[in-house]
């Protein structure tokens, strides 16, 4: 019975290996890295997050002379004063974590222009690796640079300047 299940089991192996898939490999880094847009794109994302980032910085820094100011003068107002001070530097702060987060939340606005920036180069990417595959038979493509699993690959299966000839950036 037991020899009956092994060679039923072995029997199954050797079918699935008759079977293998064809695999191949891509870096996007390397493929990212070869496009202008790519480029373009990331040097836009970067000057638009300084450019918010000091605006979120000047707010911070209005709240922390307002309290500076506070604590100096603080000995002499009034209750009334220093209520009224106080909302005020708790309101500067608010003021400054919000446009934080409206900015660079996770549904900010560089989020949202990261996106609209990435997608048709990803997409364009995608679609390219989509048509190498189909037309040599790969069942799987992997991406080389976020795979950190992979401890070895053939370069022979590495399809990354065939990706970037398709989309008209290598020859």
């Amino acid at each position: 019975m037991k020899k009956s299940i092994i060679v039923a089991a072995i029997c199954c192996l050797a079918c699935l290996s008759a079977n293998a898939q064809k695999y191949a490999l891509v870096d996007m880094e390397y493929i990212l890295k070869n496009i202008p847009a790519y480029e373009r794109a990331n040097e836009q994302l970067n000057q638009i997050s300084k450019r918010w980032q000091s605006e979120v910085e000047a707010i911070s820094a209005e709240a922390q002379t307002l309290y500076k100011n506070y604590q100096s003068e603080a000995v002499f107002l009034s209750e009334e004063q220093k209520t009224a001070r106080e909302e005020e530097i708790v309101a500067k702060e608010k003021e400054a974590q919000e446009l934080k987060r409206n900015y660079f939340g996770p549904e900010g606005e560089l989020y949202k222009k990261r996106e609209s920036l990435m997608s048709p180069i990803q997409d364009e990417i995608y679609n390219a690796i989509k048509e190498i595959a189909d037309a040599k038979g790969y069942a799987t493509v992997v991406d080389r640079a976020s795979a950190s699993s992979i401890i070895y690959a053939s370069p022979k299966i590495d399809i990354s300047n065939e990706v970037l000839v398709k989309l008209g950036y290598a020859d």
